[in-house]
């Protein structure tokens, strides 16, 4: 299993702090990407038996000693990747981009809104319950997708 933190509130404050400066995108995306790492210490603080890796070599490394992962993005693999700089790409289409690039067999979004299960994955990005860009991620996935709501995943 490999768990793909969120940036969670360090990345609010990278959009709080591009609001106030407006810098560009790109240092967002890199400062976001920053905060998903910062997310990652402080699963691995929380679950010490977990592994932090950075890389996809270093994920398939870790997976091939029966570790459980905990992915913290390189910046620049994400860069090699042609991963674009934008709000519209967020932990969401990051963890389906890691997904594909593993050829993982599942996708588990855990989100912190309510999920309505009629709704497809389109009409979740549009009321913003995964990012835009999610959907082409996805597009011809070979792995399964769920996307829970925390709330009744921790009950």
């Amino acid at each position: 299993m490999v768990v793909v933190p969120g940036g969670g509130a360090f990345a609010d404050q990278v959009r709080l702090a591009q609001q106030h400066w407006q810098f560009d995108d790109n240092t967002a995306h890199r400062m976001a990407l920053l905060a998903m790492q910062q997310m990652a210490l402080m699963f691995k603080g929380l679950k010490p038996d977990f592994t932090i890796a950075d890389t996809v070599a270093a994920i398939h490394d870790q997976l091939n000693r029966k570790k459980t992962v905990i992915w913290s993005p390189d910046i620049v693999e994400l860069d090699n990747a042609g991963v674009e700089a934008s709000w519209d790409i967020t932990s969401d289409s990051l963890a389906a981009w890691l997904a594909k690039t593993v050829s993982a067999t599942e996708l588990i979004l855990i989100k912190s809104a309510a999920i309505d299960a009629n709704l497809n994955l389109q009409q979740l990005a549009e009321q913003n319950i995964v990012d835009k860009a999610f959907c082409d991620f996805v597009a011809q996935a070979a792995f399964k997708i769920q996307i829970i709501d925390a709330q009744s995943w921790s009950e």
